[in-house]
């Protein structure tokens, strides 16, 4: 099939969906989903930010971002505090959030592991490769 016919919005988000869930299966065991480890591990390396320039990070928009985050913040794995701005949302991740990121890190790595295989290295490191070259490409 020639690449005019085929939606590339449609593919990539039929394999974000069926990766998510391979992950997201394995993640059940612990109640946290990958999107939400995504923001987690940001929030961890990145220190303290605001939920702006999470949102660049992650590129997610802020509606699905808000959502996610409320779901940490009930579980206590980050606090969300107001900034100087009314509008402004800062958020830092909590002891207990870095808890779950320690016992999701093995999770995540078999995870992994398994996508590895199934796919094989050569081919996701193009894929991984490419997808960062078309992230910057339409950001840009």
């Amino acid at each position: 099939m020639e690449c005019t016919q085929v939606c590339i919005c449609s593919c990539l988000r039929k394999a974000t969906r069926a990766v998510t869930q391979a992950y997201d299966e394995m993640m059940r065991p612990i109640g946290l989903r990958v999107t939400q480890l995504g923001a987690l591990s940001v929030m961890a390396q990145k220190g303290p930010m605001t939920m702006t320039q999470l949102a660049e990070e992650s590129v997610t928009d802020r509606t699905t971002l808000t959502r996610n985050l409320r779901l940490l913040e009930k579980r206590e794995f980050i606090v969300i505090k107001k900034g100087k701005d009314q509008r402004q949302r800062n958020l830092e991740v909590t002891q207990k959030g870095r808890h779950i990121l320690a016992k999701a890190r093995p999770i995540w790595e078999k995870a992994q592991k398994n996508l590895l295989k199934q796919v094989g290295r050569e081919h996701l490191d193009r894929l991984v490769t490419d997808l960062c070259r078309m992230v910057s490409l339409v950001r840009s």
